[in-house]
Parts: C-alpha cells; sequence; structure tokens
C-alpha cells in the first residue's frame, strides 16, 4: 500500500496511540490471524476477542518474529515489547472495519457486491472470468464473506484495479451494516435465498431485508424476481433492480432451458421499455445496448448452475455489454473449485491439489492450508507461472518468493516461463529449486524416488494442466479396485441390439449404482451409443445423472410422495403403480399447474411385487380417460422367471394378461404408448416379448442368467485387490478369528486387501471361496475379516507380495461367486462398497 503509517491508522480509527516503535512506521498488510504471518515488518494485527481466547495472547510470539503493530482494546497492558506501537481501541473488530471502509472510500471505481444464501463465491468467480478482459480486478479470495474477511478482501484494492467483486455473508441480524460501509457497492447482485442461518431470524422476510441493506446506495441491482417475498422486499426498500426470471414482469424473461449432454441452452427475451425505467446510465462502463432475446449456452447442466449463468449474464447485461460479447463469453466458464484437496501420494507423501487458479491471494490460502500439514517436515511447491493482469510482474514474483521464504518451503519447482525468468529470487528465498518451461517438460523429468516423505502443495494457472501432475504423484489408493471395461459394455450393447428389431427400444437399466459399476459413466457410455431410456431405482439416483449432464428419459421405479419436486424438476419419469401413487402425484401435478406430465404405468402380472391387479384395471381405465396432468409413456409388468425353462409356462400366462392389459388400458387413452415387458434374460429365450421395448440391466455386464441361446457376451467388471502379506503356517496352525481356519500341511498363507466391509462376502470363508492368483485358484482360509482375507497360496509358483489378485472378472466369472456365495450375481455386483475405487477404461 505504502500510503499507511501507524499515525494515520491511529487517527482514522480515533484511537489513542502508543508509538514505541515510531509513528512512521508504515502499514501494508493487515494481520488477524497469528498463523498467517508473511511480511512482519510492515503487518498490522488486529487482537481480535474470540469465543475461546483473546488476540492479544499471540502479541509475544508475533512480536518474537518481528511484527511490531499491534490494535488492541484498553484491558491489554503493553509490556515486553519495548519497541512496538500498540494503537488502543475500546472495539478492535469495529476499528478493524473501520479501517477496511475508510480504505474502500479511496476508490471511486464500481464495485460489484453479492451477497445471498447460495451461490456467492461461484458467481463471484464467473464474473471475474468473465470481465477480466476489460478490468483490473479485485475480489474477495475465495469465501471470505464475513466480518473479518470482507475487511481483508477490500484491503486488498489499490490504484491498479478499475473494479471491485466482494461477496458478504451474514448469519444473524445487525451485521450487514457494517459490510455494507466496508464493500459500498455500486452495483448488486442478490443470489439464490435458501435456509442457511433461518434459525436466527424471525422469519425470511427479515433474513432478506438484512441482505438488502447491502444494496441501500446502489444504482442498480440484479435479482431473480421468480420469489414473490424477494420482489416484495425489494419494491418496499425503492432500490432500483434488474429483475430476471420466468415472470413476465421482469427486465429478463426466461424463455426456455433445455438441458443436453454436458451443456444447457438458456433462452432469455429482455424486455428494454424494463431496462431503461429500472437502470440508469452507468457513465464508468460501456454504453448500455439492449436485446429484445438472448441465447446463451453454457457447459453445465445443474439447476445451480443455470440460475448463477443467468445472474452473472444479468449483470453483464446491467453493465452495457452486447449479446454477442455475452454468448460467447459465456459458454467459455470454467467449474469453480470449491475447496483444497489433500490426498496420500507417493513413497508417503501427502499431495494438495489447487490446480486451477494463480493469483496471490488464493496462494497465502494455500501455503496457510501447507503450513497447517504436520504430518511431514519437508513442503514442497510446485508453482506454475501467475496470470494476474495488471501487476508489475517483477513485484509479484519477489512477493511470492517471500511468502515460500516466510512458510519456510524446503524445495521449489517452478512451471512455466517467467518462473524460469526470475529463478534467482526463488533460489534466494527456498534451498532447492528446479525449473521447468512447461508441465510437458517436467513430466518427462519425472522420477518418482525424488518425492518421498514430504508435503506437495501443487497450484497454478487452468492453462497449465498441472492436474497431470498431481496425478504422477497421488497414490493409488485403496489398492481394492473395480475395473470397468467400458469397451465391453459397448460390445454387450451391440450382442443384445442383434437379437432385437430395427424399431425396438432398449431401456437401460443403472439402478443401484449401475449395478455397483458406477451410475454416471455408464450412463454417459450407454447416452454416447443412443440408448433410448434409462431407468433408476429411486429419484436421488436420476437426480445425480441429470447434475451430471445425463439427458436421455429417465425412468424412476419407485417414487416417493417426498421426491415428486426432485421428479418434475429434473425431468423424470415416474412409474405409478398404486392408486395412491396415482392420486397423490396428481395432486401434485395440478398443485403445480403441470400438465401432460410424462409417466409408466406398472402392471402386476405374477410378481405380486408392484403394480396395478388384473381386477384394477378398469378402474385405472376410468381415471385415465380424459386425463390432461399425466401422459402414459408406457405400460410394462415384471417376469417372474423369465430365465428358467421350468417356469415357461408361468411365463407364457404373464404375457397374456400382460397384452390383455394393454388393451384395456389402450382403448381408453386416445394416443399409443410404449409396451415393455422383456428383462436381459427375455431378450434372449422370449423374442415374442421384445414388443416396443426392451429393458436391458445386468446383461450389459456380461452376466447371462439364462443358458439358453447366450450371445456372446463379455465379462465387463473386474474386481482385483493386492497381496499385504505372505507368511509361512506350520501343519496344525490355525488362521484368522475364531481359528476356524487350520492348516493340514505346511502352508504358504497370503493376507489380500479385501474384506466383507467392501462387499467380500462373509459366507465364502473357509473354502468356500477362492480367488485367482497367478491364473491359479486360490482357496480362502479362515473367516474372511472386515478388510482382510487370508489364501491358501501352497504350491503356486512366483507369487509375492503386491502381487495381483483377481475375486472376479474375465477368467473367475461372477457367475462363479455368487454360486459358491448361494445368491446371485445382482447381489454380488450391488454389494460392493463404495469405498472400493472405480476404474473405467476403453481397449
Amino acid at each position: 500500500m505504502g500510503n499507511y503509517t501507524i499515525e494515520k491508522i491511529s487517527a482514522i480509527v480515533h484511537a489513542q496511540l502508543l508509538a514505541a516503535g515510531g509513528s512512521d512506521a508504515v502499514i501494508d498488510h493487515l494481520l488477524t490471524d497469528s498463523r498467517k504471518v508473511v511480511h512482519a515488518a510492515t503487518s498490522l494485527f488486529f487482537a481480535l476477542p474470540g469465543p475461546r481466547r483473546n488476540g492479544y495472547r499471540f502479541i509475544s510470539e508475533l512480536y518474537a518474529r518481528g511484527v511490531k503493530n499491534f490494535v488492541v482494546d484498553f484491558s491489554f497492558e503493553a509490556k515486553d515489547c519495548p519497541d512496538a506501537n500498540f494503537i488502543r481501541v475500546p472495539d478492535v473488530l469495529n476499528a478493524f472495519q473501520t479501517l477496511a471502509a475508510f480504505h474502500r472510500s479511496q476508490f471511486s471505481i464500481p464495485v460489484v457486491g453479492i451477497t445471498g444464501s447460495n451461490g456467492k463465491t461461484i458467481v463471484k468467480e464467473w464474473l471475474n472470468q468473465l470481465l477480466e478482459k476489460d478490468f483490473q480486478i479485485v475480489r474477495s479470495p475465495k469465501s471470505y464473506n464475513s466480518q473479518i474477511g470482507v475487511p481483508l478482501s477490500v484491503w486488498q484494492m489499490n490504484g491498479v484495479h478499475t473494479l471491485g467483486i466482494f461477496e458478504a455473508g451474514i448469519s444473524q441480524p445487525g451485521e450487514m451494516e457494517a459490510l455494507q460501509k466496508i464493500i459500498q457497492p455500486t452495483i448488486g447482485v442478490l443470489t439464490h435465498i435458501g435456509d442457511a442461518h433461518d434459525e436466527n431470524f424471525k422469519d425470511q422476510r427479515q433474513k432478506i431485508r438484512e441482505k438488502l441493506l447491502l444494496f441501500s446506495k446502489v444504482t442498480r441491482m440484479i435479482a431473480n424476481g421468480d420469489d414473490p417475498v424477494v420482489v416484495e422486499a425489494i419494491e418496499a426498500s425503492r432500490i432500483p433492480c434488474f429483475f430476471w426470471g420466468k415472470q413476465a414482469h421482469g427486465a429478463i424473461r426466461i424463455t426456455g432451458i433445455k438441458k443436453e449432454e454436458a451443456r444447457t441452452i438458456i433462452r432469455l427475451e429482455v424486455n428494454e421499455q424494463e431496462m431503461a425505467r429500472t437502470l440508469p446510465p452507468l457513465p464508468s462502463l460501456s454504453p448500455t445496448t439492449h436485446h429484445s432475446a438472448l441465447t446463451i449456452q453454457i457447459p453445465f447442466t445443474d439447476d445451480a448452475a443455470v440460475e448463477n449463468a443467468i445472474t452473472c449474464c444479468s449483470v453483464l447485461l446491467a453493465m452495457g455489454y452486447s449479446g454477442e460479447t455475452i454468448t460467447e463469453r459465456i459458454g467459455l466458464l470454467k467449474p469453480v473449485e470449491m475447496r483444497l484437496e489433500m490426498k496420500r501420494g507417493i513413497n508417503n507423501c501427502s499431495v494438495i491439489n489447487d490446480s486451477y487458479v494463480a493469483d496471490i491471494s488464493s496462494l497465502q490460502i494455500a501455503l496457510d492450508f501447507l503450513e497447517q500439514q504436520r504430518q511431514h517436515h519437508q513442503r514442497t511447491v510446485i508453482l506454475s507461472d501467475f496470470t494476474e493482469a495488471g501487476r508489475d510482474t517483477e513485484k509479484l514474483y519477489s512477493e511470492i518468493a517471500l511468502a515460500l521464504q516466510q512458510k519456510k518451503i524446503n524445495r521449489f519447482i517452478g512451471i512455466g516461463s517467467r518462473l524460469h525468468q526470475y529463478k534467482k529470487k526463488f533460489e534466494q528465498a527456498v534451498a532447492a529449486t528446479s525449473f521447468y518451461n512447461s508441465t510437458e517438460d517436467f513430466i518427462t523429468y519425472f522420477h518418482g524416488t525424488q518425492f518421498h516423505d514430504e508435503t506437495i502443495l501443487i497450484k497454478g494457472a487452468r492453462k497449465f494442466t498441472l492436474e497431470r501432475i498431481s496425478a504422477l504423484l497421488e497414490q493409488k489408493v485403496h489398492q481394492t479396485v473395480l475395473e470397468v471395461n467400458l469397451t465391453a459394455i459397448v460390445h454387450n450393447l451391440k450382442q443384445y441390439q442383434h437379437l432385437l428389431q430395427p424399431s425396438t427400444k432398449i431401456m437401460a437399466m443403472v439402478k443401484a449404482f449401475s449395478y455397483g459399476s458406477g451410475s454416471y459413466e455408464i450412463a454417459n457410455m450407454l447416452q454416447f451409443h443412443k440408448v433410448d431410456y434409462l431407468a433408476v431405482a429411486y429419484a436421488d439416483e436420476g437426480v445425480e445423472l441429470r447434475k451430471s449432464g445425463i439427458s436421455l428419459p429417465i425412468m424412476v421405479m419407485n417414487p416417493e410422495e417426498n421426491s415428486y419436486h426432485a421428479i418434475t424438476e429434473n425431468n423424470l419419469e415416474p412409474e405409478i403403480f398404486s392408486f395412491g401413487i396415482l392420486s397423490s402425484f396428481r395432486k401434485f401435478l395440478k398443485e403445480q399447474g403441470l400438465q401432460y406430465y410424462p409417466v409408466h404405468i406398472k402392471i402386476d402380472t405374477g410378481m405380486h411385487r408392484l403394480g396395478f391387479e388384473w381386477n384394477e384395471l378398469n378402474a385405472l381405465a376410468q381415471q385415465l380417460i380424459h386425463n390432461q396432468l399425466f401422459t402414459v409413456q408406457s405400460v410394462f409388468s415384471h417376469l417372474a422367471g423369465s430365465e428358467d425353462a421350468a417356469l415357461d409356462d408361468f411365463t407364457r400366462q404373464q404375457a397374456e394378461q400382460y397384452t390383455a392389459a394393454c388393451s384395456v388400458l389402450q382403448q381408453a387413452l386416445a394416443y399409443p404408448f410404449l409396451r415393455h415387458i422383456a428383462n436381459s434374460a427375455a431378450i434372449i429365450r422370449h423374442p415374442q416379448l421384445h414388443f416396443d421395448m426392451v429393458r436391458l440391466g445386468i446383461g450389459l455386464y456380461g452376466v447371462n442368467s439364462s443358458a439358453f441361446g447366450s450371445p456372446e457376451l463379455r465379462e465387463a467388471a473386474t474386481l482385483k485387490t493386492t497381496i499385504a502379506q505372505i507368511k509361512k503356517i506350520k501343519a496344525g496352525e490355525t488362521v484368522g478369528y475364531s481359528r476356524k481356519g487350520k492348516t493340514e500341511r505346511d502352508s504358504t498363507i497370503a493376507t489380500i486387501r479385501i474384506g466383507y466391509a467392501d462387499g467380500y462376502r462373509r459366507n465364502l470363508s473357509n473354502g468356500t471361496g477362492s480367488v485367482l492368483v497367478n491364473g491359479r485358484l486360490a482357496p480362502v482360509i479362515g473367516n474372511i475379516a472386515m478388510d482382510m482375507t487370508m489364501i491358501d497360496i501352497t504350491g503356486i509358483a512366483g507369487v509375492k507380495e503386491g502381487d495381483e489378485v483377481i475375486i472376479f472378472g474375465e477368467k473367475l466369472p461372477v457367475t462363479q461367486l455368487a454360486q459358491w456365495a448361494q445368491t446371485i450375481p445382482y447381489e454380488i455386483m450391488t454389494g460392493i462398497s463404495q469405498r472400493v475405487l472405480r476404474m473405467y477404461y476403453e481397449e
């Protein structure tokens, strides 16, 4: 900063100054956390009171580390710090905020203030992405939106910046007034209002009114006009507001949202008259340009991203950006990484991957996080070039080098030409350094043995793709892995397609985490290969698929009344199997004003699990006649024994009853619907039951429950683990819990990294089950434990610790494992624990 002395700050906060260290001491950095000292000589520490301890308890420690300037309350007695400066105030937090507010008042640049319950940080970061070409932006680091975070954010402002973007969060009444004085926004953004902190307010109206205090002096604000409580509060406040939403009264009306694979197309209609009425000219920005219609595409499909993107689009319109510019930029939005993650790395390392953004504020946060890790004495930082526009480059890299030195980083690895240019600064700050011109160069010369027993921070700009370096350094967690061969699944799909008429559709069953194989990954592949329908058991499974960009029609087989909102909001299609479900869903649709919503009617033809009985069909038909709330997409039933030749007569009875039921319902409906009853086994064994669509489930994974006319299926899933230890056991000794495994000879016993917590069933203990080791069967010995299993590898040559062990796969089918366990392959597949890593590959 350079413009603040301890004497000037004392005057700003109306304080008493004890200037033993000199009243001309320069202050550049504000400090509230004693653990985050970087620039000790030019830092001012605010001894804030806390719920458990007071900040003045850390003054002696900070003084020893070179900090000489402090703000304290009158209860603190300055001693043992002979050359320190103390600003004494009645309220340290108030002084802290007063200083930040004064600093903000020194700048006349436009400032965007953001508040709401959800989406503040995403909107802030996306606005930064959208506007960084035109402005030198200062913004809140990460989610710095509290009574302490906001002042720290605003203190970053300097003469280089031409736009500020700050977020403000509150948890109780009386907090926003202080934040408004600090941020002093000229443009306001209200994001989604949820139920966060509702318990601290009388009602949601009070919470909204409190949030709106942030915008008391803005020239314009942006908000969703679909919430009448929000609209009422804003209109009562008389804040000039630019509403967007589905309602006609807004300046921007949503006319269409179409979700496709990995993207959403949003159509907007701009009310030029409303914009002109709401928004006065904003001379410091571009001249306002209005468009009657606007179509934007975003590379996201979840509802929150859609709402946040429309908010950002509205801000740009309010700032006068053209529709062409908005369309171009908003389509390039990148995901915002919301947290620092640490994973186990190779050679007993810990890896912190923050490889998506590079600026000095987020670097400080990452370095603080690195400093918190105490498991290793050695700390390494891998950093790419920084891309902060408007910064003095040499000063920027000097500041980075100093930060590394202050945090006592042991090794520094620089990626990029700029870091190489300033390498002398880093060589002076860090004991061990190395530099590479690109990520590719680093990967070329990478040797895993160079990294061991250390904590490694990886941080850089997105364009350097440092996640590739992270992948090299991360340990493959939990060596029990379910490998899913996507090529084999595609092969199996085609095998079944060959058995069908070209007009017969396929509904792929992806319920129960796609039979344990991973819902999104499998669904994405099926969508790519033009499957017609997906089916899930519960609504939340379908919601997750929608969030992941799956746009295929999805049938929900077990809809629950509390899931109706999720079903309709995500365009899921419920199965209607009883009059109770029919009535409650009809009532819900009526309340929501929805018509012709797609549903699927389930008929019970003998399974006696779910579905309408034969004697209920006439009553059902009467309820469907002239109905405008539902559109019946399909009528279907479930075969009880299609895989078993001994039950073929019963299968025929089911089919006859099903076709008769379809006839009854078709007479009641004025339009055709899809008919389907065939499952994986029936596709093979009962071609006459293919009808309009078939349901393909476990057959996709190469499991054929029918021995009749088997297509050439490939086992798609392989469950494998590794050997943890090998022991030599004398004859007569026992193995495992309860001493159930007794050796009858001198034996070689291997302990493998899988147990019943991973889904390896306990009834496979004591020789019932076997695994493959070096291509040979090795029986289980003793009882299977929660995390480990012992196997007898006596006589199998060349086995060593760390070797791969196949639990099931191509050479040991899951059907065999199921037979040993006296169950069915479905139970084995769906019982694989979520802690088992899923890995997907194509040949």
